[in-house]
């Protein structure tokens, strides 16, 4: 569906014109989809008028563009899911004056419902099954088949040895339609609906929960606590019952056109069995609803609905939805999400800034591109001044005072955002409104946050401009100023071994020195290593210091000189890190020479990578090496560690892909040579040939495959042992001194621990079998295991 496609008319030119004489009934048909997918838009009519309208011109063009207007109602069902009842009472209205019409829709969004779940789009799924549902209301399908729907729904969850995940699917789809036709299903059907949410309610029950301490952003139960959607939802269904189905928020245009609508002939939906559980379905992850705000912190104007309550509901899923559809065009989107209907009976602004931050916080990956959040909530600032931005700063405020509970995922995200925002509003904040955490231990974390975003801001800026802006009494949590770290720079640093050959080094590397004549001038470096003999001079810690430093020292100017620097002598680099110590070492240089400039190591470190200086498993032990424990809760570190799994990902998916493409061609060789089989013999020659050349081919690549994925396994199992010998040593030491395990060292690194777990658990799913045998054993300690077991549990 395009979205942009008629954002003008354009009648003034020739090319409309032109087209219209040439292709017609493509004019015809993208005029049908412009007056479909802008029903409900601004606009001098009602909704009422445009839509009876609208349902005449398409039954007059239905004898020669059905199918197209088919395709387009199914399309907005799934893809337009906050102008739901618009579209259904449009489709009722159709079928009203078509009855034939209406059969053919419901049974083309059946198909479709089939496709989405065969696809594994599951989200999608959903809207099409309310969409179903509130036809129900709209006099186009009888409730009783609906039901029979639903009661096949949710017999999933009696089958047996399928994940959780699928039965929960099946019980949110259930659950989530409910709000639109409860009450005309309950008053059609009563005892079927107790019967369907005694079963629901039998399954809520007995389903395990463990997954849920790893996805909620606050761990505190209070002021509101992070339940799991499941039982939130619940709870809203249940008091929508209890409160006999009444709800205000749910925009019903099917209502003005009810004496129209009831005079129809109903549809029944065909028989509809939920697709058998495949090895390769994949189910939407559990997640938790979030919450920051509730009826007290918006004193003015009308009342936040509560938790429990539907239109809570309502209202958060029809802006995800406006979300979902408009992502890609955020000052669209924002403006949407604005002009939400219904707009003036609740506080619009706290309910878009609490789903927004529902998002960015979701866990183990927002819905979208983190940075939308960002463009977002600027656009909305810009097109509400006075009222948007004082919720903003209210909800800034409420989540710095819940830091201490705070997961460490998403105050990554909060420090991401918050400094991003600053930015773009020239650094202004209150300072000294969070004056308190210069009183705290520097590893609390609050003072932790202003230093991480004041870190953040030098990136987008400059350091002076930081210094500047934040209050002097800020000082202390001001990063240092970036500046490099040259040990050979003086006299002072003569008596350093090395010292004069850093000259020398210097002078070459001035004078475009090549690759060889360097290695020569490093050749007489003495190695502290050399009294073991078996290490020989494969591994010299002075030689990799000394060529390194004076190499950065010489390109310290910029990213772009370093990078030049770096490719240049990459034989050198090459050379001297030719074995695991040598990789080791160069990461411990590159961070002594660079320690008060994060980003450049950040930047240099990525780089190493790529050319290959390094691998990922040096990396992923450097981070844990005892050196850098001192920098081991910083942010930048763990986005060194995140972009370095994210590579050896996509290098394994790289050559997997190549895999699978040679395969295919081999396959389609073999096709043809069955298909040719009468032609000429030189051909069957060539074809013989070039089959020879592709399974040798393919015998390449599935080495590579099976060595990259080797590589996989084992930086993930090195970051797991890591992990588990430092968290081990911490409960080891606070057991033998009688003291509280809970620090600040600890909440962050066991949350480390679960992001890891979190971020990648589609890639570390397939060592599972792995990890279990050899590091997450019974005997592992119970607080470690816990983090193992609620992984596990995500896609149970």
């Amino acid at each position: 569906m395009s979205r942009r496609r008629h954002s003008d008319e354009n009648d003034g030119s020739s090319q409309p014109h032109k087209r219209r004489r040439t292709s017609e009934p493509i004019e015809i048909e993208d005029r049908l989809e412009s007056l479909i997918c802008r029903v409900g838009e601004k606009s001098t009519s009602s909704l009422e008028s445009n839509l009876e309208g609208l349902a005449g011109v398409l039954e007059a063009d239905l004898p020669n563009y059905k199918s197209k207007i088919l395709r387009i109602l199914c399309a907005v069902a799934r893809l337009l899911p906050e102008k739901l009842t618009v579209y259904s009472t449009l489709v009722g209205l159709l079928n009203a004056r078509n009855y034939n019409f209406g059969g053919e829709f419901v049974e083309a969004m059946i198909r479709q419902l089939k496709e989405t779940l065969k696809s594994n789009l599951y989200s999608e799924a959903v809207y099409l099954v309310r969409f179903l549902s509130d036809l129900v209301n709209c006099h186009v399908i009888a409730a009783p088949s609906m039901v029979a729907m639903f009661e096949n729904f949710v017999s999933v969850t009696q089958e047996e040895d399928i994940p959780q995940v699928r039965s929960d699917w099946y019980v949110y789809a259930v659950l989530s339609s409910l709000p639109w036709v409860g009450k005309e299903l309950y008053e059609k059907k009563d005892v079927e609906m107790d019967r369907l949410f005694n079963q629901i309610e039998g399954y809520l029950k007995r389903r395990q929960k463990i997954h849920v301490p790893m996805l909620q952003v606050w761990t505190a139960e209070k002021p509101h606590p992070q339940e799991e959607y499941l039982d939130c939802l619940w709870a809203q269904v249940q008091k929508l019952k209890k409160d006999r189905w009444q709800e205000r928020h749910i925009l019903r245009p099917y209502i003005a056109f009810d004496s129209v609508l009831c005079e129809a002939l109903q549809h029944n939906l065909p028989p509809f069995t939920p697709p058998a559980h495949s090895d390769d379905a994949v189910y939407p992850m559990p997640r938790v609803v979030f919450r920051m705000f509730d009826y007290t912190d918006a004193p003015e104007g009308p009342v936040m609905p509560g938790s429990h309550s539907v239109e809570r509901f309502v209202i958060e899923e029809n802006l995800h939805c406006i979300i979902k559809s408009h992502w890609k065009e955020r000052k669209t989107c924002a403006a949407q999400l604005l002009s939400y209907p219904g707009k003036n009976k609740i506080p619009l602004n706290y309910h878009i800034v609490e789903v927004i931050f529902g998002e960015l916080f979701q866990l183990p990956a927002p819905p979208h591109i983190d940075v939308l959040y960002t463009a977002l909530l600027i656009e909305l600032c810009k097109l509400q001044p006075g009222s948007l931005p004082q919720v903003l700063a209210q909800a800034t405020e409420m989540m710095y005072m819940r830091l201490d509970t705070m997961n460490t995922t998403c105050a990554d995200r909060l420090i991401s955002w918050f400094s991003h925002h600053l930015s773009n509003f020239q650094f202004r904040w209150s300072w000294d409104d969070w004056a308190d955490c210069l009183t705290q231990d520097a590893e609390k974390p609050k003072p932790k946050f202003v230093k991480e975003v004041l870190e953040k801001c030098m990136r987008l800026s400059y350091h002076q401009r930081i210094v500047d802006l934040v209050p002097p009494s800020f000082s202390v949590l001001i990063p240092v100023e970036p500046l490099c770290h040259y040990k050979y720079t003086d006299e002072t640093s003569s008596t350093l071994p090395g010292f004069a050959v850093s000259n020398t080094v210097a002078n070459a590397i001035k004078n475009r020195a090549s690759n060889e004549e360097i290695l020569t001038v490093l050749k007489d470096v003495p190695n502290p290593n050399q009294d073991d003999d078996d290490e020989g001079d494969s591994f010299n810690p002075l030689k990799i210091d000394v060529f390194l430093q004076t190499l950065l020292h010489l390109a310290a100017k910029s990213f772009s000189h370093s990078f030049s620097a770096l490719a240049k002598f990459h034989e050198v680099l090459k050379t001297l890190t030719d074995s695991d110590e040598g990789k080791l070492h160069i990461l411990r240089v590159l961070y002594d020479f660079w320690k008060g400039h994060p980003q450049m190591i950040s930047v240099l470190t990525d780089k190493f990578i790529r050319t290959q200086i390094v691998d990922c498993a040096a990396v992923a032990n450097w981070i844990f090496s005892p050196e850098m424990a001192h920098d081991f809760t910083r942010f930048y570190l763990w986005e060194i560690l995140h972009s370095t799994i994210r590579k050896m990902n996509k290098h394994v998916q790289k050559i997997q892909k190549e895999l699978d493409e040679a395969k295919e061609k081999l396959e389609k060789q073999h096709n043809k040579k069955q298909q040719d089989s009468g032609d000429e013999e030189d051909m069957e020659k060539n074809s013989e040939d070039e089959e020879g050349q592709l399974e040798e081919q393919i015998e390449r690549l599935q080495e590579k495959v099976e060595s990259a994925q080797s590589e996989q396994k084992n930086l993930f199992l090195v970051i797991f042992q890591r992990f588990i010998m430092l968290l081990t040593e911490h409960l080891v030491r606070c057991e033998t001194s009688g003291i509280d395990i809970n620090t600040p060292w600890y909440k962050n690194c066991i949350e480390r621990l679960q992001q890891i777990f979190l971020m990648h658990h589609m890639i570390i799913q397939q060592y599972a079998g792995t990890l279990e045998n050899l590091l997450f054993t019974a005997e592992l300690d119970h607080h470690i295991l816990t983090v193992y077991q609620q992984f596990c549990a995500l896609q149970l």
